[in-house]
């Protein structure tokens, strides 16, 4: 691994400790070698997982589509910022970009930017890892839907276990260089359809 992407919110969220996960991710990060792929802002968790990583001395490329730059204020310190535009190309070059991808909390942006790469994985499009760091149970709702989308036969135990859970910064990098992707068929029924 050389790129991780992580997605998270370009807001700061309710709690202090979304902001330390963000700042020992950042660190983690940089204590690895690893450049930072994200979204591009200087907001919210987006911008203190930059500045985390920029002031450690790290790489960072930030992404962010045309129309977001004045609403998300585009970080103005970055060596690498990309202007696309629109959401679909920023995903499209940040999935391109990283070797693996990382969900710290966010909303929906950062849910939908999550379940997106997981999809791609589960059918094979890509084998990256895909990882959240979990924070004060912020994820812990989440994890508990693909548990039970698992008992209710709409995805495979398989599936459900390319999303790699851990609440520590440096143990989910470590779990992430460690990932095999499965090859498993993503249909469960495909005979009975």
């Amino acid at each position: 691994m050389r790129r991780i992407c992580v997605f998270s919110g370009s807001s700061a969220g309710a709690r202090a400790e979304y902001a330390a996960a963000a700042r020992a991710l950042g660190t983690a990060l940089v204590a690895r070698g690893l450049s930072l792929v994200y979204g591009g802002a200087k907001v919210g968790l987006m911008g203190v997982i930059a500045d985390t990583v920029l002031a450690a001395g790290g790489e960072v490329i930030g992404i962010i589509p045309k129309r977001l730059m004045t609403k998300e204020l585009a970080h103005p310190g970055l060596a690498e910022l990309r202007v696309v535009p629109s959401m679909h190309d920023r995903k499209r070059e940040m999935a391109d970009l990283a070797d693996a991808f990382v969900a710290l909390p966010g909303g929906i942006g950062t849910l939908e930017e999550l379940t997106e790469v997981l999809s791609w994985a589960q059918l094979g499009l890509h084998g990256k890892p895909c990882g959240v760091l979990e924070v004060a149970g912020y994820f812990e709702r989440l994890v508990a839907f693909l548990d039970h989308a698992v008992d209710e036969r709409f995805l495979r135990p398989a599936h459900r276990a390319m999303l790699v859970v851990a609440s520590d910064a440096d143990d989910l990098l470590a779990r992430l260089e460690a990932y095999r992707a499965p090859v498993v068929e993503k249909w469960l029924d495909r005979d009975t359809i």
